[in-house]
């Protein structure tokens, strides 16, 4: 760490381009580095796992070496922030507090933080900017840990179902803005049904998404990548490559 904090001085120092930058210019290489991590994680390949950690510790490293020339806060308080915050919140391990299930110590840890935080919701601390199936995901486990929660998964099912069932009243009646609505207590719903199964709806939807990539990419390799060709093709062939490639995940 040393080592790298005292690159990092000497990259603000001499280089051109990180000498310029800022919080507001390195958000979106932040993002991008999260990102790249959760990519190395799906795809289960260590070795890039640990280059991408290394490029997401980079990104943390820049930002503090950017405040501590402000005299804001250095990575030695970063440190400090977390390491009181994990003892804080894990009384169980650091203290006599008894926390016997991994449900206990998440609604630990959320009421810690309207305690100590001073927040007005225990809602509050799930960032507007993060994507929204992880947003929705975040507030249902927040509001569960104080009991605003189904015992058992059928009423979950039935709620998918009926958020459905309003939203295709609404596509009948051709009320767009009440179909958006109903849209998106769909998404909020199917997230609840998959948190119930330990399913992570934001994972879920990114690993769908590859999987269309490849079968697509798949698709468009028949056609020597040619969009012209694929246009002319009919569904019926371009839906048989398509059961084609889901063969081949198989």
């Amino acid at each position: 760490m040393d080592k790298l904090l005292e690159i990092m001085t000497r990259l603000r120092q001499e280089c051109p381009w990180d000498s310029k930058q800022t919080h507001t210019s390195l958000k979106p290489y932040l993002l991008e580095e999260a990102y790249e991590v959760l990519e190395a994680i799906d795809s289960k390949d260590n070795e890039a796992m640990s280059k991408e950690l290394g490029d997401l510790l980079l990104q943390i490293v820049f930002h503090s070496e950017i405040a501590a020339e402000n005299n804001h806060f250095d990575f030695n308080d970063v440190v400090q922030n977390i390491s009181t915050k994990l003892i804080d919140r894990h009384p169980h391990v650091f203290l006599d507090k008894d926390l016997h299930t991994a449900q206990d110590v998440q609604e630990n840890w959320e009421h810690t933080k309207v305690k100590n935080e001073r927040r007005n919701s225990i809602l509050e601390g799930t960032p507007k900017t993060a994507p929204a199936l992880l947003s929705a995901q975040r507030l249902q486990e927040k509001a569960a840990t104080v009991g605003f929660e189904w015992d058992t998964i059928a009423p979950v099912f039935e709620k998918v179902l009926e958020e459905f069932q309003e939203f295709k009243i609404e596509y009948e009646q051709k009320n767009f803005n009440k179909m958006r609505q109903e849209f998106g207590d769909i998404l909020f719903a199917l997230v609840n049904l998959g948190r119930f199964l330990d399913i992570n709806a934001e994972d879920a939807l990114r690993q769908t998404n590859n999987k269309f990539v490849k079968r697509f990419q798949y698709i468009e390799k028949q056609f020597n990548n040619d969009p012209s060709a694929m246009k002319q093709a009919s569904l019926e062939k371009l839906d048989a490559i398509w059961e084609e490639a889901k063969n081949l995940d198989d």
